[in-house]
């Protein structure tokens, strides 16, 4: 079973410091760190369309967070692409940016694939953080985790995504406290949803992937799109609660559009 977890504008030597996310922290020592340089322009549209589709800028036509003229229909996202290869598999994406699931947004980049919501199939979760707030949103979106994972039946391939770091980044900068304080809310909820997958390899025999990604970085002041190491900088991090024998043998460095093929390969 595989979780793919997005932390939008996540610089990971911060969560290194003391105390602001043992979660993550913990995760990482006991999983895999993966290096990762995001393209330019380092937005968020760009860079999840390649990491949640396996498709380079130029394939997904996602050039901003404006969504003008993208390929999307022809780009099936990581959930779907699991589906199409094994029509038993179950999946779930919860998700507080509009573009990324809503289909009243300007997107989305994850599919709808309404016959499989009818079917009970594939489950979509669709915030609106922009409209309502990160840190109210991505709360919702970790309740939601939970719940699916609290479930008799856990999905099979699940996105779970949360914005507020991102968002503090753009109004505070990275320097403050503010930030770290995101990252300490984000953290909690990594850390509750973990503890869930815990709980269910040990009760049911499950074999999980969790894979955590960030979608760019940030200059110091705050805010992204330029092609500086700051902006460019990513990471993806593998844990399973089986240790590190259960994870894939990556390489040190993954490209943002190679990440799903990676995942869709481990369940061959």
């Amino acid at each position: 079973m595989i979780l793919l977890l997005g932390i939008d504008g996540c610089r990971l030597s911060i969560t290194a410091e003391d105390g602001i996310a043992p979660h993550l922290s913990r995760l990482q020592a006991a999983g895999r760190l993966h290096g990762m340089t995001m393209v330019p322009p380092t937005m968020s549209g760009p860079g999840w369309a390649s990491i949640l589709t396996g498709s380079t800028h130029e394939q997904h036509g996602v050039g901003g967070n404006d969504f003008i003229g993208h390929r999307l229909y022809s780009r099936p996202d990581l959930l779907s692409r699991a589906f199409y290869a094994d029509q038993s598999t179950t999946t779930f994406a919860a998700a507080g940016w509009p573009p990324l699931i809503d289909p009243n947004g300007l997107g989305p980049v994850i599919h709808q694939r309404l016959e499989q919501q009818w079917a009970g199939q594939h489950r979509i979760i669709a915030r609106d953080g922009e409209t309502h707030g990160y840190v109210r949103v991505d709360a919702e979106i970790a309740d939601y985790a939970a719940a699916m994972l609290a479930g008799a039946q856990a999905a099979d391939v699940s996105f779970v995504y949360f914005c507020d770091v991102d968002e503090t980044g753009h109004l505070y900068g990275l320097m403050g406290e503010e930030y770290r304080q995101a990252i300490s809310r984000v953290d909690a909820h990594l850390g509750r949803i973990a503890a869930a997958i815990e709980q269910r390899a040990a009760e049911h025999g499950e074999d999980w992937l969790v894979v955590i990604v960030t979608d760019h970085g940030h200059v110091d002041a705050g805010g992204h799109g330029g092609d500086t190491p700051e902006e460019c900088a990513s990471f993806v991090i593998t844990w399973s609660p089986g240790g590190q024998d259960r994870l894939p043998d990556w390489p040190d460095a993954i490209a943002p559009h190679e990440l799903c093929e990676l995942i869709l390969a481990t369940r061959t």
